[in-house]
């Protein structure tokens, strides 16, 4: 029997595309969804051909945008999983969603087939700051679809987006404190980021500097009534996102539908994957423990140091750096400081 795999779905439809948005996803307003469940369906049988009636500790429906699905298709794959595969009885099984696109009545339905956890896009709470980063919901909206998912006993969580342009550190710590007054128990605060390829890009946004990116990102910890336990996400104990840890800590999950990716083990091997014909690639153990390295590192926990782990560490350069990286109880992980040099510190502490 191989080990436990994590399962991503990815959901690609969207009403519209955010203007910052760069992953793979179709505005769409009628998809084909009998297709679409069929497809996933498909892959989902392939995995359990190849891997066995193997154990899934938790699934995602990533996107996109998932809340767009009707029950009907939440329900033929939630099937298809539970048929072809080893459910865990206590399984995280999380949806991210829109806030425009999830009614009460809705929700429930998705309650009903399984769903425990609800991940909200509310990216702000400033109705004029949601125009300009092109959602299509409001804060109303937002505010609305977390109360019912409360109300229901969901464990939600909600991402937000800061530094947009014209933002300082006293706008963070307003959202923060606008944060606090929802009762939230895990929040995801992101970076805007101007990738290519998005309606951003091609505007010439002029964006906060350095300085006050890392001063809004310091503040977070300091305001949000909320430990951080990754370097984007704050959750009290016990409410992290296990499918996220999964994967930040070097585990096995499998990427199902089109953009989606996972990392596979197979007969004591690691293969790169996505779906079930665009990508299945074995990877080494050095390039695994690389990444594994990588995503370890994003988090407070840090990366364990396992053997193919120290192996790929410049341990002189660590312990000439000691205000940016520590090694404390077995693990290799990174200081506050560290946090706000993450991407320059993997090129140096990976040899």
């Amino acid at each position: 029997m191989n080990c436990p795999h994590n399962l991503y779905i990815h959901v690609p439809f969207c009403m519209s595309k955010c203007q910052y948005c760069a992953f793979f996803s179709v505005a769409c307003n009628n998809p084909d969804w009998k297709k679409y469940a069929d497809n996933i369906c498909s892959e989902l049988k392939f995995w359990s051909d190849k891997l066995g009636k193997i154990k899934i500790p938790t699934i995602f429906f990533g996107g996109g945008t998932p809340s767009l699905m009707p029950v009907e298709t939440l329900e033929q794959i939630l099937k298809c999983i539970y048929d072809n595969f080893d459910v865990d009885k206590d399984c995280e099984i999380t949806l991210e969603s829109n806030p425009k696109t999830l009614d009460k009545t809705k929700l429930s339905e998705f309650v009903s087939l399984g769903m425990n956890r609800l991940s909200v896009g509310v990216q702000s709470l400033n109705d004029e700051e949601l125009k300009f980063l092109g959602r299509i919901h409001n804060v109303k909206d937002a505010i609305d679809l977390i109360q019912n998912a409360q109300n229901m006993n969901l464990r939600v969580s909600a991402d937000f987006i800061y530094g947009l342009p014209n933002q300082d550190e006293n706008s963070v710590i307003n959202l923060c404190q606008n944060i606090n007054k929802i009762g939230l128990e895990h929040v995801s605060m992101y970076e805007l980021t101007i990738e290519k390829n998005t309606p951003f890009r091609r505007q010439n946004l002029k964006m906060p500097n350095n300085e006050t990116m890392a001063k809004m990102y310091n503040a977070i910890p300091e305001y949000l009534n909320l430990p951080r336990y990754e370097v984007s996400n704050y959750a009290k104990p016990g409410q992290e996102c296990r499918h996220n840890q999964n994967i930040w800590h070097g585990g096995a999950y499998i990427g199902i539908g089109r953009g989606g990716a996972g990392r596979v083990f197979m007969n004591d091997k690691w293969y790169e994957q996505m779906g079930n014909n665009e990508k299945f690639d074995e990877i080494s153990n050095e390039i695994r423990a690389v990444e594994k390295i990588i995503t370890g590192l994003r988090t407070i926990l840090g990366v364990r140091l396992d053997e193919d782990i120290k192996n790929q560490i410049n341990f002189d350069w660590v312990k000439n750096h000691s205000d940016l990286v520590v090694v404390s109880d077995e693990y290799l992980k990174t200081t506050k400081k560290g946090m706000l040099f993450l991407d320059d510190i993997m090129v140096d502490v990976i040899k």
